[in-house]
């Protein structure tokens, strides 16, 4: 039975490989949020330097692979049969976990994730051991684990919360009344001594302090480097500022810029060293194990995991390995650009469409903080407070969609402030949480740039609290998670380890087909709600047009299925239509989100343009809502497996919803062909079938008063005539105002 555990070390590294594309998906908020939303180089560019830091960064790491083996639980309490339960659980736990964070786009922390998972996995095969053991009781429990490192490591990462969102803004503000928001003026005396300042502190803790994690570099190199830090800082400092000046003399170099490339490359470097512990330190302490037993011929239930306690280097061709595997994740990875984009739009400058919507303890944050200020401005002289104030003003800049999210400055501080934190953890070997120092210190710069305005800050804090909320149900989730899947493991060894990475499997391909359909019709959306509005070619018609007809399909067949269902009572046809619904609802919520920027693209025309064209999706959306308050009480109605239809009820209904059709059938030819010449027929065939809706409740009153219908069934039959009547007539208004939206639009442009 000894290939078991070789199976099992195989195993380990197979999820050590997936782990590290799930995590890397998940972490690349980390490094690469302030240079995609500064836009401070080319896409490829930043890409490239992300990927050389996450390269080298790899073989500083070897020291953290502690953590994994030592770091949480007492490994000379355990035997290598249990241990390898342990460090399998963890892996299983920790794919799947990440995996799902990431195809919802939720940024989570890969520390949190490994240490509760470790944690998790330790306490249940602890527990399990202790019971099925005749001289231990619960009491020894706190024998196997590493309390006081555990606890430790826990409390580092709840305090860098804090701690990074409190340096960040910090950091933001004095950099931003040192230069303001028209820092390009300031850059000629004051750039090259700030980036000159920002990469020296970086290259000290990034490279001065990571060197001691290699495990390639000479002792005497060390030793040298160590005597002669404050003589290397300050070289470099002057160094740098010079070089910067001379880059701006002669090229008109942005010195910011140039810290934001090397912020990147030294965050994807800190990343690297810090969080390859939580993707391969486990397999590593697996293989360790699997060595030591191996060479002992021990039982491996009764050869205990000691060897863990004493340090191990870990290969640097292994750690390059990883690092290649995340690198091609970094470029591949289409679910590392959704977590992105979230970090990204908590923290851009301007207005638009919010992710998250308002709370009400962001409202009382609001609400508190703008109370605070009125107050401190009663107290702060004038002067000082006008002079400040200055420094914060925006520049009046038109409106475009392709905008950077942040100036270079905060994009820097970003960068700077979140490497040198967690190259300051990753020197004393602590497992600090990069995704909550990067976050943080993004939310702190931004609330330190006035990037929560009145009109955003109940949306951003919402989703600033429903991250941090994600952080803490991962380590919830983790340690339950991890712990029953250790305890399966544990009674089932072989055949539990395979139900649980085919679980592991399928779960990771659902959620790959899950994230890809989101994504395509995001794309899509993205494609007809902004895209063409912004090129300039004139295509406003066409566009609109579209919009229009999309909206008039999708509530015919939303109406017609709608109606079916609840007639032949298909619950599961409802249930289809039903996601459809919402679906429609946010399509329809994304072109009205939009309408400012397109009305700004409108200015070149009459205000009747943008006056037409906000009342097409004044329509469209009063529409949307009229097609759900059909759909939601009729899935309801079969869901809850009411009393049907009667039998006259059902075939009105159905010749209703044939004569609905029709009137859309001809409505969709008419705004497909844009030839608004019919549209009083169409508007009058429409009347009519409202005038048979009048006479369809006439009849359903006369059911009541005989009483042979009872309340629920009415309101629901008067709910669905009603809202058909609502729909009907937002129909009628929709290719009124398309139509004159078209007149003025083409009279301008002729």
């Amino acid at each position: 039975m000894d290939y078991i555990y070789l199976i099992f070390v195989i195993v380990l590294f197979v999820l050590a490989i997936s782990d590290l594309v799930v995590g890397v998906s998940n972490d690349a908020v980390n490094f690469l949020n302030s240079a995609i939303g500064a836009k401070a180089a080319p896409g490829n560019v930043i890409m490239i330097v992300a990927s050389l830091g996450v390269l080298i960064g790899a073989t500083f790491s070897s020291g953290m692979m502690e953590v994994a083996r030592k770091g949480i639980f007492n490994p000379e309490m355990f035997s290598f049969a249990n241990i390898m339960v342990i460090f399998l659980a963890v892996m299983i736990t920790d794919v799947i976990l990440l995996d799902l964070f990431n195809t919802f786009g939720l940024p989570t922390s890969t520390t949190v994730s490994i240490v509760f998972e470790l944690l998790g996995a330790s306490v249940a095969v602890a527990g399990l051991s202790i019971a099925m053991s005749d001289t231990e009781t619960i009491d020894n429990l706190g024998e196997y684990i590493n309390s006081g490192s555990a606890l430790l490591i826990i409390g580092g990462i709840l305090l860098s919360v804090v701690v990074a969102f409190l340096i960040g803004s910090l950091v933001q503000y004095f950099s931003r009344l040192l230069f303001s928001f028209r820092y390009r003026r300031n850059l000629k005396w004051a750039g090259s001594a700030f980036g000159g300042l920002a990469i020296s502190a970086i290259f000290y803790f990034i490279v001065i302090k990571g060197l001691k994690g290699t495990t390639y570099v000479p002792e005497h190199i060390l030793t040298y480097v160590k005597e002669h830090t404050f003589t290397i800082i300050g070289l470099s400092f002057i160094g740098w500022t010079v070089i910067l000046q001379v880059f701006y003399i002669l090229f008109k170099t942005n010195a910011p810029r140039i810290v934001v490339i090397v912020g990147t490359f030294a965050l994807a470097m800190a990343f690297a060293g810090n969080d390859l512990v939580n993707f391969i330190g486990v397999p590593l302490a697996g293989l360790a194990s699997y060595n030591a037993w191996a060479a002992s011929g021990a039982d491996a239930h009764t050869f205990m995991m000691g060897v863990l306690t004493k340090p191990v280097e870990s290969g640097t061709l292994i750690l390059l390995g990883a690092g290649a595997v995340m690198i091609a994740t970094l470029w591949t990875s289409s679910k590392a650009k959704s977590v992105v984009k979230t970090s990204v739009d908590l923290s851009r400058q301007d207005e638009g469409a919010e992710r998250f919507e308002s709370s009400k303890f962001s409202r009382f944050l609001v609400r508190t903080a703008v109370g605070f200020s009125e107050g401190l401005d009663k107290v702060v002289p004038k002067k000082i407070r006008e002079g400040i104030e200055s420094r914060f003003q925006r520049p009046e800049e038109p409106e475009d969609p392709g905008q950077p999210a942040f100036d270079m400055i905060r994009a820097a501080v970003n960068l700077s402030v979140a490497s040198i934190l967690i190259a300051i953890a990753t020197s004393f070997k602590l497992p600090l949480s990069t995704t909550y120092v990067t976050f943080m210190v993004a939310m702190g710069t931004s609330l330190s740039d006035r990037a929560w305005g009145r009109d955003s800050a109940v949306y951003r804090i919402t989703g600033v609290l429903s991250v941090v909320t994600g952080w803490f149900m991962t380590a919830i989730v983790a340690f339950t998670a991890a712990f029953l899947v250790a305890t399966l493991i544990f009674f089932t060894k072989l055949v539990g380890i395979v139900i649980m990475v085919a679980i592991a499997v399928i779960f990771i391909v659902k959620t790959h087909t899950l994230h890809k359909s989101k994504l395509k019709k995001k794309e899509a959306q993205a494609t007809e709600n902004e895209q063409e509005f912004f090129d300039n070619t004139g295509k406003y018609i066409q566009r609109s047009n579209n919009s229009v007809k999309t909206s008039l399909l999708k509530t015919s067949k939303i109406y017609f299925v709608a109606i079916n269902g609840l007639v032949t009572e298909d619950r599961k046809k409802l249930k289809t239509i039903r996601n459809e619904v919402i679906d429609f609802n946010n399509h329809v919520k994304d072109l009205k989100d939009n309408l400012y920027r397109v009305l700004q693209k409108l200015n070149k025309f009459t205000p009747e343009t943008g006056h037409y064209y906000v009342q097409v999706l004044d329509y469209m959306r009063e529409m949307a809502h009229s097609i759900n308050f059909v759909v939601e009480p009729a899935y309801e109605h079969i869901a809850n497996k009411h009393k049907s239809l009667k039998k006259d009820q059902q075939n009105d209904l159905s010749e209703l919803s044939g004569k609905v059709s029709d009137v859309f059938n001809k409505t969709i030819h008419l705004v497909k062909e844009m030839n608004y010449e019919d549209t009083k027929s169409i508007i009058s065939e429409s009347e009519q079938v409202i005038n048979d809706i009048h006479e369809l409740r006439r009849i359903q009153i006369k059911r009541i008063k005989k009483g042979e219908v009872n309340t629920r069934n009415s309101m629901l039959y008067l709910g669905i005539l009603q809202e058909s009547k609502n729909i009907l007539l937002f129909l009628n208004n929709l290719i009124k105002a398309q139509r004159d939206f078209i007149i003025y639009t083409e009279k301008q442009r002729d």
